[in-house]
C-alpha cells in the first residue's frame, strides 16, 4: 500500500478524562469579631482516564479527595482547575442548557442509597424519574421501563409499588443502580456503593456491576477504600492521598509491585482471615508518609526524564505511575 492511500487511525476518546482537575474550598476561622479565612486544597492536579468499557477504581483513605474527585467529574461541584471531557468533549464550563444532554452519558450512585431516594415516591417513580426529567417516552412507557429495570436488578416488578423505607440495605441499592443506567449511560461513577453492606450482600451488589458493566458496555469510575472489593472488580487503580494521586497500575500491579509507602500501607491494613497469611502492620501518620517519598534514578526511569527536586508522577513501568522524586 502507497503511503498516500494509507489510512492514520485515530484513538477513540476515553469514556472520561480528568486533566489537572483541583478544588480549593474557602474555610473561615477565627471568632465572630476577628475572622479569618483559610484555603484548603482538597483535590490538586489531578490526572485521571477511564477508557471505555473499563473499570477503574479510584482508592484512599476517608478525606483523601476520592469522592470530591467524582462528583466534581459530574459536575455537581465545580472544579478550581482542571477540565472534564467526557467521550472526546470538554464539558468543563458548560452552562445548564448545554450541560443537560451530556447527563444522560454519566450517572452516579451514592455510597447512602437511603438518603439518596426519594422517601415519598414508589419505587418505580424512583427509576423513571431520569426519564421523566429528560422528557423520554410517556407516562405509562416510562413505568414500564422502570419495571423491567427493577427486574434487571434482580428485584420483582411487585416491588415498584414499595417505597425505600419497605427495603433492605442492598435493596435499595439496587433501585439506585436501576435509576442510574435506565437512561443508558456510558459513564457511571459509583461512590462506595457497597460500604454500608455486609459481606453477602456486597458481593451481589458487585457481580451485579460486573454483569451490567459487560452487558452495556459501561465505563466506571468506582470509589471505594475497600482494597478487597476493588481487586475483585477493577481493571485499573489509582490511589489518592491528601487530594493527589500518588499511585496508577493495572490492579494486579498495585496488589504484587506497589512502589509508593502509602499504597503499601493501605495493603497491610486489609483484614486477613488466616492468621498465618496476615502482614505485619505498621501504622503511620500523614507527615510521616509525607516525608517518605520514593526516589527513583532518572536511569531506572523509561525515556530518562530529567531529575527534579520537587515529586511527580513517572512511569515506571507499562501503565504503571508513581509520585517520586527523579534523581540523577
Amino acid at each position: 500500500m502507497s503511503t498516500a492511500n494509507a489510512q492514520v487511525k485515530i484513538a477513540a476518546p476515553a469514556a472520561l478524562e480528568l486533566k489537572g482537575l483541583g478544588k480549593s474550598f474557602r474555610l473561615k476561622t477565627g471568632g465572630f469579631f476577628r475572622p479569618g479565612y483559610v484555603e484548603l486544597k482538597a483535590v490538586r492536579d489531578v490526572d485521571l482516564t477511564v477508557p471505555k468499557n473499563a473499570i477503574v477504581g479510584l482508592v484512599g483513605e476517608s478525606g483523601s479527595g476520592k469522592t470530591t474527585t467524582g462528583i466534581m467529574a459530574l459536575r455537581l461541584i465545580e472544579p478550581t482547575t482542571g477540565e472534564i471531557w467526557l467521550d472526546g468533549e470538554n464539558i468543563t464550563t458548560l452552562e445548564a442548557g448545554e450541560l443537560k444532554r451530556h447527563r444522560r452519558k454519566m450517572q452516579v450512585v451514592f455510597q447512602d442509597s437511603y438518603s439518596a431516594l426519594d422517601p415519598m415516591f414508589t419505587l418505580a417513580q424512583i427509576v423513571a424519574e431520569p426519564l421523566h426529567i429528560h422528557g423520554i417516552g410517556s407516562a405509562a412507557e416510562q413505568t414500564d421501563l422502570a419495571l423491567d429495570w427493577l427486574e434487571r436488578v434482580g428485584l420483582h416488578r411487585s416491588f415498584g409499588n414499595r417505597y425505600p423505607h419497605e427495603l433492605s440495605g442492598g435493596q435499595r441499592q439496587r433501585v439506585a443502580i436501576a435509576r442510574a443506567l435506565i437512561l443508558q449511560p456510558d459513564v457511571l461513577i459509583a461512590d462506595e456503593p457497597t460500604s454500608a453492606l455486609d459481606v453477602s450482600v456486597k458481593a451481589q451488589i458487585i457481580n451485579l456491576l460486573q454483569d451490567l458493566q459487560e452487558d452495556m458496555g459501561l465505563s466506571i469510575l468506582f470509589i471505594s477504600h475497600d482494597l478487597s472489593v476493588v481487586r475483585s472488580l477493577t481493571d485499573t487503580v489509582a490511589v489518592m492521598f491528601n487530594g493527589r494521586i500518588v499511585e496508577q497500575a493495572p490492579t494486579e500491579a498495585i496488589f504484587t509491585d506497589s512502589r509508593h509507602p502509602y499504597t503499601r500501607s493501605l495493603l497491610d491494613a486489609i483484614p486477613v482471615l488466616n492468621p498465618r497469611h496476615r502482614r505485619a502492620r505498621t501504622f503511620r501518620s500523614r507527615d510521616e508518609l509525607e516525608a517518605d517519598k520514593p526516589q527513583i534514578a532518572a536511569s531506572d526511569l523509561p525515556g530518562g526524564p530529567a531529575p527534579s527536586e520537587q515529586p511527580r508522577l513517572v512511569t515506571v513501568a507499562p501503565d504503571h505511575r508513581v509520585e517520586a522524586v527523579v534523581t540523577q
